[in-house]
């Protein structure tokens, strides 16, 4: 996928966490914002930024392409008949478990 410049923004910052004294004092850590539609993919599991760099372009790829993605539209159909009569079973028992409810009459 291509991009222009102005598409994207990245940024580098200090990942947190453990790691100890290289992962402390350098900006590995890459957060890449897709301007346009506000997505944002980060990475920070490597040491090295050009590695999660790669990997944060490839999560915001896929969660572009995601977005994109057309949903098939659901085909609407017909219960079947065991489905209709256990409904109809359970409102049956339902209006029997109310009705064992009333009051009796003498």
């Amino acid at each position: 996928m291509q991009w222009r410049d102005q598409d994207i923004r990245i940024d580098y910052f200090r990942g947190s966490g453990p790691g100890g004294q290289h992962r402390n004092t350098s900006e590995t850590g890459v957060r890449i914002t897709h301007l346009p539609s506000g997505v944002v993919a980060t990475a920070t599991e490597s040491r090295s930024r050009h590695m999660n760099l790669q990997r944060a372009m490839a999560r915001l790829e896929e969660k572009l392409a995601a977005r994109n993605r057309r949903r098939r539209p659901r085909i609407a159909t017909r219960p079947g008949k065991a489905a209709v009569a256990r409904r109809l079973e359970a409102k049956v028992r339902q209006s029997e478990k109310k009705r064992a409810r009333k009051k009796v009459d003498d």
